[in-house]
């Protein structure tokens, strides 16, 4: 898997606020991948960030996380859905605008292949 991608979604991850998430799409629109290799890249690499703010469309984890996540989300005060096995989106969602800024920001010392100068 390609390493500036990897580093794109976890550093996406990192700028939803406390007590907030995001779902796998819209990591995915930040960072231009599909929302499935974004759950895959969690998975994977995700331990070291907040993975309990990265959420499935309808607020959830994969059940193996839930527990974990719950006492996450009650420390930040994450609004929870009425089934308490997720985040209520409706009032936790993070705003887009202020992540897609937070994300830029974050990750201005990125660079693609593409946008690095030629050596002429």
């Amino acid at each position: 898997m390609d390493d500036l991608l990897v580093e794109k979604v976890l550093r996406a991850a990192e700028c939803i606020p406390a007590g907030r998430v995001a779902n796998y799409g819209m990591l995915a629109e930040l960072v231009g991948t599909p929302a499935r290799l974004v759950g895959r890249v969690m998975s994977t690499w995700g331990a070291n960030v907040p993975w309990w703010r990265v959420t499935n469309s309808a607020g959830r984890l994969p059940a193996a996380l839930t527990e974990r996540a719950l006492s996450e989300w009650a420390a930040e005060g994450t609004p929870l859905n009425t089934a308490r096995d997720g985040a209520a989106l409706s009032r936790a969602r993070a705003d887009a605008v202020a992540l897609a800024a937070a994300w830029e920001e974050a990750c201005a010392d990125l660079h693609d292949d593409a946008e690095l100068p030629s050596e002429s």
